[in-house]
């Protein structure tokens, strides 16, 4: 069983590690995943063995307290014909009655009801039909559009600490810079005044910033301190050395008023307030294309009952309702078209720009836009089944599994913490010891403990792969976990399935050549009237190439040989050399070859070839530059094979291959020790696709193998796959520069805050310098990110 949870106290990566460490802790967790930057954590448990309750229980004990995250959604319904309280107590009860409803409210005055449901099983046209059966009517939705939720820095919490951390500090260290004060809140003139003033400055911010403490202790005790429990101590030395001297203050000792640190305690919880805000917005921008994915699909949609039009929502859709959509409007759900032509635009799932032309029983995919005619559609996949739905859901899960590179940062990060509080009490005591000076061991102790980052490092991975997962999804790329990313970035040789994937998959006749006195076109008539009976790929493309319908008698299908049959006064055959020998003497091709015999004589013959995609040569081309070998894996005739490879640029050929036996010569080919990549259509190359390092499917719209590969091309281009693995390469990169930049600031700002600096000469590290340090080091992790987002694919 797997439960979501939203924890709203996780920041850093020490509490990844914290909170790991006590689900491993819990019999029965088999596993679990953390998304730091959404808060969110995955659990797989046996409910036999621990309940959700009790997970939810330990971790709260340790500091977490999570809230259940729920799938389901609150809706409002306008309801018309509600008078009494009767009719409101109706509409509750068969509401409240609907399988997945968890809540059903109603208010007779405003004619509105407020459902909370789960969409997976009940939906608006369930509430609907209840409505209207107990004799009321659910109004149609208005459509309303998205409006963003503007999101800015200057919060009122945020405005509220910043003015009064400047009143604070200017109070404190206005005199000490020539700007004078008047003499009844002077620290010289009117000592108690001042004191009190700053007490009650400090303490709306310390409110504010209550979550540190509360958190930051609550984890300390437990015995897994995170970068909170730093704030919390640090901040706390401060306040309690302060009100130390503020009690001797108040007893007449007037001079200890110039040994109040309320100030430093105020502007480091103001300027990590601050930076923890400006990282949560560029957080929130990592996951933009995940965002803009989802708000692809229209909130409306035309139904269409007997010819009439209703506008209806879109999660009231159900499969084989039939939809009428617009020029300029969304494709709402799956389908296929029913009547009319258009041209979509399905670059939003694919990265290809150019509209795809659609006709009758064509294929059509939610959030795409139709850009020319009107048409209807068939709804075949509805809700979470649609293309559009599988791609988030593919992309989220990405984003909670963590790559490799990841566990150095992870297994630092559970020490950390606790190694950064040893050093500053150490660092403390032993400037006391050479000082004899509690002030100055006091800003010591404040600086080690505010400058060390756990965020940083802890934002590094994560950060990165979500933006880089979210740009490759906007781009019709999908990569299924930051594993399957890392590895990409290392692939030397990747191996290319031929039907399907560097060909188009389907025979077509490339020459017909007549070998008699009969006219072409009659020869064209009978042989396509013949292979028309005939149901075998060869025999499509034969139709496709020509077509006639003559009447056909005594048709014979004779399997591995070919067709025969009388039409038009003639006894016709076509095949192979096997059925015509006149045709076995013929110089061999790597074209598939169809033989011609009317009336006893060889006559023709049809050249037939799965042709190349258009873009296999320059796809080959691209990967050769990034110095990766390509290998062609088939189950053709070896000079069948060659001659394509050639065509295509293929370093290397393993041909007369089972489709049993795929997975079997991958193997073969990794016991190289290189990386090796495997692409395939995704669903007769499942087996290989495992085998290899890294399994890369090419989708193809409603037909998309999601689950078959770590990589799914979906739709469009060949060239995806170098986008795929440059995109890897970039990602990767960027995870090593944040992973550098997060333990060299560490490794410099720690030392350098214990005042090694100041022991070789230079200037002692401020407290509020050191928190400004940490807040700028974890948004620029961030930001650094945040360029993948202007990374140039050559495919797209």
């Amino acid at each position: 069983m797997t439960q979501k949870y939203d924890i709203q106290a996780m920041n850093c990566a020490s509490c990844v590690a914290s909170i790991e460490k006590t689900l491993k802790k819990l019999p029965g967790v088999s596993d679990s995943r953390i998304n730091l930057i959404e808060k969110r954590l995955e659990v797989d448990f046996d409910p036999d063995t621990i309940s959700g309750d009790e997970i939810a229980q330990a971790l709260t004990t340790a500091g977490y307290p999570p809230i259940k995250h729920q799938d389901h959604v609150e809706e409002i319904l306008e309801i018309e014909g509600m008078y009494c309280s009767a009719c409101s107590a109706r509409v509750t009860k068969v509401l409240g009655r609907l399988d997945g409803v968890d809540h059903a409210e109603v208010n007779d005055l405003t004619g509105k009801a407020r459902v909370v449901y789960d969409p997976a099983m009940v939906g608006r046209r369930e509430f609907r039909q209840k409505i209207e059966a107990a004799g009321y009517k659910l109004l149609d939705p208005v459509t309303v559009p998205r409006v963003k939720v503007k999101t800015t820095i200057f919060t009122p919490e945020i405005v509220t600490v910043i003015v009064l951390s400047a009143l604070l500090l200017l109070l404190a260290m206005g005199p000490m810079i020539g700007l004078p004060l008047p003499g009844i809140i002077d620290p010289d003139v009117s000592p108690v005044n001042h004191v009190i003033l700053q007490l009650l400055l400090l303490a709306p911010v310390v409110y504010i910033g209550r979550s540190f403490y509360t958190t930051g202790f609550r984890t300390l005790f437990q015995g897994a301190p995170n970068m909170d429990s730093l704030i919390a101590i640090g901040t706390s030395a401060a306040i309690l050395y302060s009100l130390y001297n503020t009690v001797l203050i108040f007893q007449g000792a007037h001079h200890h008023v110039h040994h109040l640190y309320y100030e430093t305690a105020a502007t480091i919880i103001a300027l990590i307030k601050v930076g923890k805000t400006l990282e949560d917005l560029s957080k929130r921008r990592t996951t933009l294309a995940i965002e803009k994915l989802m708000d692809l699909t229209p909130q409306t949609a035309t139904l269409l009952v007997d010819g009439e039009q209703r506008t209806i929502a879109t999660d009231e859709i159900r499969q084989d309702d039939v939809l009428l959509v617009r020029p300029g409007e969304s494709v709402p759900v799956d389908g296929v078209i029913i009547k009319g032509l258009s041209a979509i635009d399905e670059s939003m799932l694919t990265g290809e720009s150019l509209p795809v032309e659609k006709t009758i029983d064509s294929n059509v995919f939610s959030g795409t836009i139709n850009q020319t005619g009107a048409f209807e559609m068939k709804a075949t996949s509805v809700g979470k089944d649609t293309l559009l739905s599988k791609i988030v859901k593919v992309v989220e899960d990405a984003q909670m599994k963590k790559a490799p590179i990841a566990r150095l940062a992870d297994i630092i990060s559970g020490y950390f913490v606790p190694v950064v509080i040893v050093i500053a009490i150490v660092s403390a005591i032993v400037w006391y010891l050479f000082q004899q000076d509690l002030p100055f061991s006091l800003q010591i102790l404040i600086s080690v403990l505010v400058i060390a980052c756990p965020c940083a490092l802890g934002l590094a991975t994560p950060t990165a792969i979500m933006v880089g997962t979210g740009r490759a999804a906007a781009h019709g790329i999908l990569i299924k976990s930051g594993e399957a990313l890392e590895k990409a970035h290392s692939i030397e040789q990747i191996v290319f399935d031929k039907t399907g994937t560097l060909t188009e998959g389907k025979p077509v006749v490339t020459d017909f050549i007549n070998r008699s006195d009969y006219p072409t076109d009659q020869l064209l008539d009978l042989a396509s009237s013949l292979e028309r009976l005939s149901e075998h790929p060869i025999s499509k493309s034969i139709t496709d190439y020509h077509t006639a319908k003559l009447p056909v008698e005594d048709f014979v299908n004779t399997l591995g040989l070919g067709v025969s049959g009388r039409l038009d006064d003639h006894q016709v055959k076509l095949g192979n050399d096997k059925l015509i020998p006149a045709a076995a003497d013929l110089p061999a091709t790597y074209k598939a070859q169809i033989h011609m015999e009317v009336d006893g004589e060889f006559v023709a013959t049809f050249e037939i070839a799965d042709p190349l995609k258009p873009d296999s040569i320059s796809a080959i081309a691209r990967l050769h530059e990034l110095g990766i070998e390509t290998i062609m894996l088939t189950g053709d005739r070896q000079e069948v094979a060659d001659a394509l490879a050639k065509e295509v640029g293929i370093d290397r050929v393993i041909a007369e291959v089972l489709p049993t036996e795929k997975a079997g010569e991958i193997e073969k080919i990794k016991q190289s020790g290189k990386v090796v990549a495997m692409v395939g259509d995704g669903i007769n190359d499942s087996p290989a696709l495992v085998t290899a390092d890294v399994g890369i499917a090419m989708g193809s719209g409603a037909d998309i193998a999601i689950e078959s590969a770590d990589i799914v091309l979906v739709k469009g281009s060949l060239t995806k796959v170098s986008d795929a693995i440059a995109l890897s390469k970039a990602t990767i990169r960027n995870i090593k520069q944040n992973l550098f930049w997060a333990f060299i600031y560490n490794v410099l700002g720690i030392p350098v805050a214990a005042g090694v600096w100041y022991a070789l000469g230079g200037q002692l590290l401020d407290p509020m310098i050191a928190a400004l340090a940490m807040s700028l080091s974890s948004v620029s992790v961030v930001t650094n990110a945040l360029r993948l987002r202007t990374i140039k694919l050559k495919g797209v």
